[in-house]
């Protein structure tokens, strides 16, 4: 995930939701996102 760039990971983090996808790899991103200090989005899709 280091690759990614903010925005990337961010847009996939809300496809990922969308989709439906596997709740570990939701939880993968969410890590990641936090890890960034990007968590405020976190709190604005919930």
């Amino acid at each position: 995930m280091y690759k990614l760039n903010d925005d990337l990971l961010l847009e996939s983090y809300k496809k990922a939701l969308g989709l439906q996808l596997d709740p570990a790899f939701i939880y993968l991103i969410e890590k990641e996102i936090k890890r960034r200090g990007l968590d405020y989005y976190i709190r604005q899709t919930s």
